[in-house]
């Protein structure tokens, strides 16, 4: 395997600064020599990125969690997007056995009782998913904005993902949700219904919700916790904080 230096992951963060999403994703691409993953939830901002790989042919997988909770609209979009483009979006589920030890210990809602078991959900049905989506991967993709909240202000372009000894670009980090959403409108991209009825960060069905107007972004995720908590953990290191620009050890 290649090996990662903290220069060439510097040297990324940097250029990025002054380089469109398509040049960020393809600068990845010609940095890494092993294989590099991007994982869709199919929201607006992954369709974009979607867009950006497929049609210019960049050689990236792609993979989704389905944790077997989803809306029906994002299934929806799922198959809209391989016809679209003519690709293979590989899935990632929950383990049987774990989704039933889960139900088993906290009921099929417990998620709602406590922080402890929606992390306990989370883990099952999306973290340990991810992991298998991402091993052996030397780079990760992913949708992530700025804007969106304000601890992921706090990330970068590009990072050393420590836990997973990967490569992470955020190729879009410094679009606005308005940018995400011209771009699909203006390239007939096609995006979850559900962002029309005001669903504008889409999870799990039993933990989204509709933003009102002023809302923050992602205030309909996990509504019924503190606001400095919403994370599942996909993007968290080992610490439980948000992953942010680092060097391999």
């Amino acid at each position: 395997m290649m090996k990662v230096s903290s220069d060439m992951v510097a040297l990324l963060n940097e250029q990025a600064a002054d380089q469109s999403a398509l040049e960020r994703i393809q600068a990845l691409r010609t940095a890494i020599l092993g294989p590099v993953v991007f994982t869709t939830s199919f929201g607006i901002e992954d369709q974009a990125i979607t867009h950006i790989i497929a049609t210019a042919g960049i050689k990236i997988a792609f993979a989704t969690l389905d944790t077997g909770r989803m809306f029906p609209q994002t299934y929806e979009v799922w198959a809209q997007t391989e016809a679209l483009f003519g690709i293979k979006v590989q899935s990632f589920s929950p383990q049987t056995s774990a989704v039933e030890a889960l139900t088993a210990a906290q009921g099929v809602n417990g998620f709602y009782g406590s922080m402890g078991a929606r992390k306990a959900c989370c883990e099952t049905r999306k973290l340990e998913p991810l992991e298998r989506a991402l091993s052996g991967a030397q780079g990760w993709v992913t949708g992530l904005r700025a804007d969106q909240s304000d601890h992921r202000q706090a990330l970068s372009f590009v990072s050393f993902d420590e836990e997973r000894g990967l490569v992470k670009l955020n190729p879009i980090f410094d679009w606005t949700r308005a940018d995400a959403v011209a771009f699909t409108k203006a390239n007939n991209v096609p995006v979850n219904s559900l962002h029309a009825q005001g669903f504008l960060s889409i999870g799990c069905a039993p933990c989204t919700r509709a933003v009102a107007e002023g809302e923050p972004e992602r205030a309909g995720r996990w509504w019924w916790e503190s606001e400095a908590k919403k994370e599942c953990g996909l993007h968290l290191g080992p610490d439980g904080r948000l992953s942010r620009a680092g060097v391999p050890a």
